[in-house]
């Protein structure tokens, strides 16, 4: 009895962070932007058709394509996110990308290093997860603010693990 409740214990997460990309535009202003350059580029698309200078018409169809195409292709791409967990026994980081696809990777807390690159004026540019032969990347869609005050909480919660045997 006394074995599963040191071993739940073990299990407890001392740290747990979902990451994912920000986003400055909300769902509700890309649809604002889509109408209004769906409106100016209909508006200024048929002039030009009237006039007789369809090719132009035709381009402005173009761009709208191309805007919807890439704000697209930008949510899409925010549906990727990390979950970090770190206890006692396990230092787990699931990857999900756009698609869906998730990948697992698990670390020994023990064994595990927090590897930080820092520039003198940007700040983090990367960090990495390192243990037993292993290696991840991690946050590496965060802005600068939020890589600090991830690297900060997560080598705190490492730091703590650690200094608990």
């Amino acid at each position: 009895m006394m074995e599963s409740n040191a071993d739940s214990f073990n299990e407890q997460p001392v740290f747990a962070a979902e990451l994912f990309p920000h986003r400055s535009l909300g769902r509700r202003g890309f649809k604002v932007l889509l109408v209004l350059s769906g409106a100016v580029c209909l508006l200024y698309g048929t002039f030009f058709i009237a006039t007789g200078a369809w090719p132009i018409g035709l381009f402005f169809g173009l761009d709208f394509a191309l805007l919807y195409g890439a704000f697209w292709l930008n949510y899409r791409s925010g549906k990727a996110r990390e979950q970090v967990t770190v206890s006692r026994t396990d230092v787990s980081v699931r990857k999900f990308a756009p698609s869906g696809r998730m990948v697992e990777h698990h670390f020994n807390p023990f064994w595990t290093r927090f590897l930080v690159r820092r520039h003198q004026e940007i700040g983090i540019l990367s960090m990495h997860i390192f243990g037993e032969g292993r290696r991840t990347d991690i946050g590496s869609f965060l802005n600068p603010d939020d890589r600090e005050s991830f690297a900060k909480a997560f080598k705190g919660a490492l730091a703590t693990v650690k200094q608990r045997i």
